[in-house]
């Protein structure tokens, strides 16, 4: 019973609370947080600024859940809240100084979920005027003060600075709002005192005005430092100096003095008390010596200067010629342009070279004189007397290399007609050189070099191809004689004339099968570059390159397809393209073909000439045939009518019903005079339907009563079928006409038209 009761209680307890908080898991969203600053975002010192954070949190219940507020400043958490209301997060900022000024941010978080506002920035301005303190007014030189500086109310990462007529001697940084420095004055006087601070609030700053002004009195300390030199004057180099370094009234406390003797930068030496130091006089040294006295913080010094005479001056070296060239002499000066008369005589004053081992020898005092060297030397002169030396500058001889035999040569290709670039360059000589274009031995140009490899280049026009020969170079670097070059020898370039096309065989003679050759020819300097083009096309046909003036481009078999005009061009070194004539080729029909059809033709010829004959010899026979007309009376056996044939070979002519004009019938009668042209003639139809007949004849034909006629005229037979025996009466009988021929029948013979009808002739006695 007791668990039971136990767990129901905690169950009711984790359920219900005194605030009636619900910690229980239910429904809710967080729709958003926002930050305000009350009352202004921008607000003066001492201002009581609230930030607000406002959630809006949606959930199914009605109780309040639990959320926990957390509030950023520039990224650090400064407050942190856990409520159980619905009400805004106040966090207060009671009068506000610089240090608050920063951007703020406000994080809900409730059961896991988290939403952040977006960032609020809060600007303070005003800072306090910070107090100046010091706690003593009079103060002997070396000894200190102590200077406070406050910043009353003002919180955060402040710096403070002190200054000491208006020039900054401390500065010091602290997380309180005051500081204080020790102050050590050195110089005597009256001295003005202030100091100022700066809150620093990341990324910004904020400086305050300045502090009051404290005035602090520096008394001066007794104690002088004491410089003495001997000798005191008329000093030259080489004598003896003594230097003394002492201080007068000594203090009872003398603790921690100091004393340093020095000259220039070079400290000579030191001590506690007194220091001597001894030298010889440099007229080259800095001409001051100072004694410095130190005690703590206090520093005092005291400085002379010493002029000293000078002895002799620095030597000068020279060196003549200004220019020498390897191997050649020169001459080596050194001397000392003053010296101190009163104390030196020129004799005691020696000079010599460094480094000794040098290869002149000394021709008088200063002077030395020998040969240059095949390279770069350095010589210094040094000169001595009572124990003093001096150098000279170091002085370099460089020996000039003479130039060597140039060499000449021409720039791209020698072209005839078109400027000629010549170069000439020496492998060695020092610069600068003089290079000189001759022709014949004539000068004609200079060019002056001054860059290392660095050519000369000339530009002459060839005329001719043997000019450029004549063409020499010459260069100078020195006084002596100046080496000359060869004469200038390249091959000249002949620009190409116009090309001559030859076509072997001649035109005339081209025909089907024959090798063409298209020979190219042009004037000028080879190799020369050939190509042939046949018109309408633009690419080359053959491209060759030769070292002849003349190539052939070649067409083993021509036919008729190779017809059309065709030229070639040429180019060489020049680079100047020459085209030749253009040249018309025909391919004619092969030999063999015109022989071929030549004989077809003959054949043809022949053939019609012997169809002609043949037709010719036909019509003739044809009309011979019809000449031979037989005329037979009727028989007195049959009542038949008798057939008058004309036979030729096989074929009969049958000729259409013949009628008569005439009264008379049956009858042969004499022919009437003017038919006597007609005799060879025979009177044909002009009917135009003709018809052959075969007939074949069962008997023979008497020839007593059918008399015939030769030749070509035609004979006629009078038929007479008379069956009453009446002599007055002739009926014709149907006559046909026969043309006797030897073979062929004639067609095409003259037939005699009679209005329109054929008229049977006047039979025969």
């Amino acid at each position: 019973m007791v668990p039971l009761l136990l767990l129901t209680s905690t169950l009711l307890s984790s359920y219900f609370h005194a605030g009636r908080t619900v910690i229980a898991e239910q429904p809710f969203t967080i729709r958003g947080i926002t930050l305000s600053i009350e009352p202004s975002a921008d607000v003066t010192r001492n201002t009581n600024v609230t930030l607000r954070c406002k959630a809006a949190v949606s959930s199914s219940g009605k109780e309040v859940l639990s959320r926990e507020y957390t509030i950023y400043k520039d990224g650090n958490t400064i407050y942190t809240k856990t409520s159980s209301s619905s009400e805004d997060l106040l966090y207060p900022l009671p009068e506000v100084r610089v240090s608050n000024t920063g951007k703020y941010k406000c994080k809900i978080s409730i059961e896991g979920k988290h939403v952040t506002s977006g960032a609020q920035k809060l600007t303070v301005t005003g800072l306090s005027k910070p107090v100046l303190r010091l706690n003593r007014g009079v103060v002997s030189e070396g000894e200190e003060t102590t200077a406070t500086c406050m910043a009353r109310g003002e919180t955060g990462s402040i710096f403070f600075y002190f200054y000491e007529d208006s020039k900054e001697i401390h500065e010091e940084q602290v997380k309180s709002n005051q500081a204080e420095a020790k102050l050590r004055i050195t110089s005597v006087g009256i001295h003005k005192i202030h100091c100022a601070y700066t809150v620093l609030v990341t990324p910004d700053s904020f400086k305050s005005e300045e502090s009051n002004t404290v005035t602090v009195s520096v008394k001066e300390l007794p104690i002088t430092p004491v410089l003495e030199i001997f000798p005191q004057s008329k000093i030259y180099e080489g004598d003896k100096l003594v230097i003394m370094c002492t201080f007068s009234n000594v203090l009872k406390r003398s603790e921690g003095i100091h004393l340093y003797l020095s000259q220039g930068n070079q400290l000579l030496s030191s001590g506690e008390t007194t220091v001597n130091h001894s030298m010889v006089a440099l007229a080259k040294d800095p001409g001051e010596f100072e004694c410095r006295f130190e005690m703590g913080d206090v520093v005092k010094f005291v400085s002379k200067k010493v002029s000293v005479t000078e002895l002799f001056s620095v030597p000068t070296f020279t060196m003549s010629p200004a220019e020498v060239f390897q191997k050649e002499y020169m001459t080596l000066t050194c001397k000392s342009e003053r010296f101190a008369s009163e104390r030196l005589n020129r004799e005691e004053l020696t000079y010599a070279l460094d480094p000794s081992e040098s290869p002149l020898i000394p021709k008088s005092a200063g002077v030395f004189y020998g040969k240059a060297l095949q390279y770069d030397f350095n010589y210094t002169c040094v000169a001595r007397a009572r124990g003093i030396v001096k150098h000279s500058e170091t002085l370099t001889v460089r020996p000039k290399v003479s130039v060597s035999i140039p060499k000449i040569s021409v720039v791209g290709r020698a072209v005839l007609g078109q400027p000629l670039k010549i170069l000439c360059v020496s492998d060695s000589g020092s610069l600068p050189i003089n290079y000189t274009l001759l022709r014949e031995y004539d000068p004609l140009s200079t060019t002056i070099v001054k860059q290392p490899f660095q050519p000369a280049i000339f530009t002459v026009p060839i005329t001719k191809p043997d000019e450029i020969n004549t063409y020499m170079c010459e260069a100078r670097n020195n006084h002596r004689e100046a080496p000359l070059s060869k004469r200038l020898n390249a091959t000249v370039i002949v620009p190409l004339t116009q090309p001559i096309m030859t076509v072997i065989p001649d035109l005339p003679d081209i025909s089907e099968g024959v090798h063409l050759y298209l020979i190219c020819g042009v004037a000028g300097t080879p190799p020369v570059t050939f190509k042939w083009y046949r018109v309408g096309n633009e690419q080359p046909l053959y491209t060759t390159t030769s070292n002849k003036n003349n190539t052939d481009y070649q067409v083993p078999e021509v036919s008729k397809q190779h017809s059309g005009t065709y030229y070639c061009e040429a180019v060489n070194h020049a680079n100047n393209v020459v085209i030749s004539d253009r040249v018309n080729i025909q391919v004619h029909m092969a030999l063999w073909k015109k022989v071929v059809i030549g004989g077809f033709c003959v054949l043809a010829v022949s053939g019609l000439v012997v169809v002609f004959l043949l037709c010719f010899k036909s019509n003739r026979g044809k009309r011979e045939a019809a000449a031979e007309l037989s005329v037979k009376p009727s028989s007195p056996k049959s009542d038949d009518s008798l057939t008058v044939n004309l036979t030729h070979d096989t074929e009969v002519y049958k000729a259409d019903s013949v009628r008569a004009n005439r009264a008379a019938v049956s009858v042969w009668s004499e022919r009437p005079p003017g038919a006597a042209n007609d005799e060879e003639s025979s009177v044909v139809s002009n009917e135009p339907d003709v018809e052959y007949t075969e007939v074949v004849h069962p008997r023979p034909v008497d020839p007593a009563r059918v008399p015939l006629r030769k030749g070509t005229d035609t004979v006629y037979s009078e038929l007479q079928n008379s069956p009453h025996g009446a002599s007055d009466h002739h009926d014709y009988g149907s006559v046909e006409y026969a043309e006797l021929n030897s073979e062929h029948p004639e067609t095409n013979h003259y037939r005699p038209e009679v209005n329109g009808h054929q008229e049977l002739p006047a039979p025969v006695d």
